[in-house]
């Protein structure tokens, strides 16, 4: 599939993903709405592919915030505040978007959750349960709307070279403010839009984005759980 003149909607385009994927998509000719929580940066991404459009054929959700707390001492303020972001501002805009694809029979939703909407690591006990929300909510509804030509495409990205983890909530709902190694040298965000844009292209319904050391995770979990919790819990900090 071409992406030229392709109508695509991308929440979570002021920085990290979502900005990488609207310069590949700008790149490639696609007419371009974006939204963000930041309005600064998001005109900074503006600037660059911005287009009016009509009907949205591709609504790409990206937006999302991060969590570095213990489950312990995180306040349900947070948790409410992440599943709100993560989960139901998703769902609530699919529910916005699908009545006019269902009606042209025709459209494709892109969910960036993450591996960790498949695995359960330390500090994220929220976040996780909100990506392992959109793995099962986004399942249902692909097998709902096959027959109406529409598709699903879940993304699992894993550690990507961004700085959502700076922007994470603390357990008392203050945001983390650091950069994280393991994000700095994860991969590029461009190589990882790229890789998005071509699972798109194929209209795959799953695709996990990332190194071989957290592809290597996910099939630990499916096939070796025990062995991958053993290795999870000796990341616990002190």
């Amino acid at each position: 599939m071409s992406f030229l003149g392709k109508k695509v909607w991308i929440t979570g385009a002021s920085s990290g993903i979502g900005a990488g994927l609207a310069r590949e998509l700008a790149a490639q000719g696609a007419h371009l709405l974006l939204s963000a929580r930041r309005e600064d940066e998001l005109h900074k991404v503006q600037a660059e592919c911005l287009e009016r459009h009509g009907p949205i054929d591709i609504l790409i959700h990206c937006a999302g915030v991060s969590q570095r707390a213990l489950a312990r001492d995180t306040i349900s303020e947070v948790d409410r505040a992440i599943m709100e972001i993560n989960y139901f501002g998703t769902v609530e805009l699919t529910r916005a978007v699908l009545p006019s694809m269902l009606a042209r029979k025709q459209g494709q939703l892109v969910v960036v959750s993450s591996v960790a909407g498949k695995i359960g690591t330390p500090l994220r006990s929220s976040y996780s349960a909100s990506k392992h929300a959109l793995l099962g909510y986004f399942d249902c509804l692909r097998a709902e709307v096959y027959q109406d030509g529409i598709s699903v495409t879940i993304v699992c990205p894993g550690y990507i070279d961004t700085e959502i983890g700076s922007k994470a909530y603390t357990g008392d709902g203050g945001r983390y403010g650091k950069l994280e190694g393991v994000l700095h040298h994860g991969m590029p965000v461009q190589e990882c839009a790229r890789v998005i844009l071509r699972a798109v292209a194929r209209r795959e319904p799953e695709v996990v984005v990332s190194r071989a050391k957290e592809r290597t995770a996910v099939y630990l979990r499916r096939f070796f759980p025990k062995l991958l919790f053993r290795l999870v819990r000796t990341h616990i900090p002190s």
